[in-house]
């Protein structure tokens, strides 16, 4: 789920800061039950339709960019995916991302789905920027694959597809293609912001899961 534009203060900030300038002072919001933060999610869904792959139309005021980056973990792939995939391992190698609210798991043939929040503080000039993202993951264990769709202030819109394949035994190599939906005025800075952020988790993800610590 690896949205998340968030591995250094730099890609949430510009989000951040257009949020809190709407809405007043920002800070950190850790008191939220699961119950608060699955409404949220269900209006997320209802009213911005995150789970459309649909490219921005060109009269919108929207832009779109897409990146793709991998990267080699010396571990099999069932350890790798498994590890990989659980968005509360993020938890650590996202020095931001504090919480995970799971709100609905189910399964439909060899997809398992799961909505999902997550929640990030991010600390600027001595306030607490609190970012949420609302998610959904679909994994293909079969494939060895999975894809997640996001949406979080300022109406940014990811989706993502990682896979996952063999490079030799006991090395697996992940590939995230990254696509991201934003206001055509943002969308140069998410894009490379938001590459970068992942580039970050994958490499703590990587020193993680070949340590054993996840």
């Amino acid at each position: 789920m690896k949205h998340f534009l968030r591995l250094a203060a730099a890609p949430v900030l510009a989000g951040a800061l257009l949020v809190s300038a709407a809405s007043g002072p920002a800070n950190a919001d850790t008191t939220q039950t699961d119950a608060e933060l699955a409404a949220e999610w269900q209006t997320a869904w209802d009213t911005h339709a995150f789970y459309d792959t649909t490219p921005p139309a060109p009269d919108s005021g929207r832009s779109r960019a897409t990146s793709q980056i991998s990267i080699q973990i010396d571990r099999p792939i069932q350890q790798v995916f498994t590890a990989y995939s659980n968005i509360n391992n993020h938890i650590g190698p996202n020095p931001f991302l504090k919480r995970v609210a799971t709100h609905k798991e189910w399964r439909q043939e060899a997809t398992r789905y799961v909505n999902l929040t997550a929640i990030e503080e991010i600390p600027y000039e001595g306030a607490t920027v609190t970012n949420k993202v609302y998610a959904q993951q679909r994994l293909n264990t079969a494939s060895f694959s999975y894809e997640t769709d996001t949406w979080s202030e300022p109406a940014v819109v990811t989706h993502q597809k990682i896979t996952f394949r063999v490079l030799a035994p006991g090395r697996t190599v992940v590939t995230e293609n990254l696509t991201f939906d934003a206001d055509a005025t943002l969308i140069d800075f998410v894009a490379a912001n938001g590459t970068a952020a992942h580039q970050q988790t994958q490499a703590g993800l990587k020193q993680a899961i070949e340590n054993g610590t996840i």
